[in-house]
């Protein structure tokens, strides 16, 4: 897949379709924050999963330039709201499954991965309050026998950036799609690779762009206006449908912010596997030709090794882990922005 390469539409679906999409979400009801999976131990075991992702918003902001918030502001700023509609055969959403088998995806997903076999696996929907936005990241990549179940976030995205695991990598497409009129919250992105310019399209109602977000670095751009009263939001925190229009940010039996839907960013992704063709997709689903943590981890040492960045013993796990990061995982820098309107 060419990096360079990504599918807008504007609209994805027809209005009554499109309507159905905010009433999957009433449904749903409950929406819980984007908490970190258990680490793994004896490697980085003390750090989140995606430490790399806020180290880097901590020092660059959204935009590469700085970030003047506090660590707890920043931590409000980007605790957003997330569940599972679909995983795999499992529906947690119902109304969902037309969604999930859109043919505009999977042919779109055929076209830019050069790829026979499109299979659709997972669907869940992410929530901004206002204030909120979405620090700069690549997602979670898998490949055989290494995913985010037995291995650490960032030592997956570490794997990928390293350009050392190809021959495992499974690849992944993602269609992000929008929903509702909330003011902010554009999908900002830099397909040319962090060293190139910035681009963002509108979160508009009913569009979605179809792109790599394994490779290519995005994010989200603030939701409505900078406030000062952004509440603070923890890993407890959650976010309530209440009726005729109205949502609750709750801490347990406490409101702390009242929202109407014209002011919550409300996407929902969509994740499909990419397989050159049947034999390709049996590997995956027998296991055969898996990596293993230890395997990667020897791979990735060798390379420090040979780069000069390791010598000696190795390290403890939280500074190995880190090691791991500065080396492989290039963030974007403030470069000039392109807007995209699609």
């Amino acid at each position: 897949m060419s990096k360079l390469q990504y599918r807008h539409w504007s609209p994805l679906l027809g209005e009554r379709d499109a309507g159905s999409m905010m009433r999957i979400a009433e449904a749903f009801g409950s929406f819980g924050t984007y908490a970190d999976e258990a680490t793994s131990e004896g490697l980085g075991e003390t750090l989140p999963q995606r430490f790399d992702v806020g180290l880097n918003y901590v020092q660059a902001g959204i935009d590469g330039a700085g970030n003047s918030d506090d660590i707890g502001t920043a931590v409000s700023r980007t605790n957003y709201f997330r569940e599972t509609y679909a995983y795999g055969s499992e529906v947690l959403a119902p109304g969902i499954e037309a969604f999930m088998q859109l043919p505009q995806l999977g042919e779109s997903a055929r076209q830019l991965s050069a790829c026979d076999l499109i299979q659709p696996a997972i669907v869940y929907a992410n929530l901004l309050v206002p204030g909120q936005e979405l620090a700069i990241h690549t997602d979670v990549p898998e490949f055989r026998g290494a995913n985010r179940k037995n291995m650490p976030q960032w030592l997956l995205v570490c794997m990928l950036h390293s350009g050392l695991f190809s021959h495992w990598r499974i690849p992944i497409l993602t269609c992000v799609s929008w929903w509702g009129s909330a003011s902010g919250g554009a999908f900002t992105f830099y397909p040319d690779g962090p060293a190139g310019a910035r681009q963002s399209i509108p979160a508009v109602n009913n569009s979605a762009i179809l792109v790599d977000t394994d490779r290519i670095y995005h994010g989200v751009e603030r939701v409505g206006q900078p406030l000062p009263d952004l509440p603070p939001i923890g890993q407890q925190t959650r976010l309530h449908f209440c009726g005729d229009g109205r949502w609750q940010l709750r801490e347990g039996v406490s409101v702390l912010a009242e929202y109407d839907w014209r002011e919550i960013r409300y996407s929902i992704s969509w994740k499909a596997y990419c397989f050159a063709d049947e034999a390709d997709c049996n590997r995956w689903q027998h296991g055969s030709d898996d990596i293993s943590l230890v395997q990667a981890i020897d791979i990735l040492e060798r390379e420090l090794r040979e780069r000069g960045t390791l010598s000696g013993t190795r390290p403890g796990p939280d500074e190995f882990a880190k090691m791991m990061v500065d080396a492989f995982i290039q963030f974007p820098r403030a470069v000039q922005s392109e807007n995209r309107t699609g």
